[in-house]
Parts: structure tokens; sequence; C-alpha cells
């Protein structure tokens, strides 16, 4: 889906957001858009090294069995 924007509809998007929120709350909510991401990022790698620890954990007790 994103593919298919090019820089003509970024500059659209950009001018809209300037036009809803002001250039006063775009730094604003740039900080709070990067702080989302990094949660989420965090998050997913949690998971991910949790969902490994388990199977690493999973495996040693199958082979015992």
């Amino acid at each position: 889906m994103l593919q298919n924007v090019g820089f003509p509809g970024l500059m659209m998007i950009l001018v809209v957001v300037l036009i809803i929120f002001g250039p006063s709350k775009l730094p604003e909510l740039g900080r709070a858009v990067g702080r989302t991401l990094h949660e989420f990022k965090s998050s997913a790698k949690e998971l991910v090294s949790d969902s490994k620890d388990d199977a690493a954990e999973t495996k040693p007790s199958q082979a015992n069995g």
C-alpha cells in the first residue's frame, strides 16, 4: 500500500497534517509517534526473546522425557 505513495503524495499528507495540527504541535506529535514506535519495538523484541527462551527450555526437557 505505501509502495504506491510517491513524493507528491507524501507532500500532500504533510500539508494536511500541518493544516490540521499547526506548526506548533508538530514537534510534540513527532515525539509521541517516536515514543510509540520505540515502545512497540521493545515490546516486540521482548515477545520474540521470551518465545525463544521458552522454546530453548522446552527442547531439553522433551529430549530427556
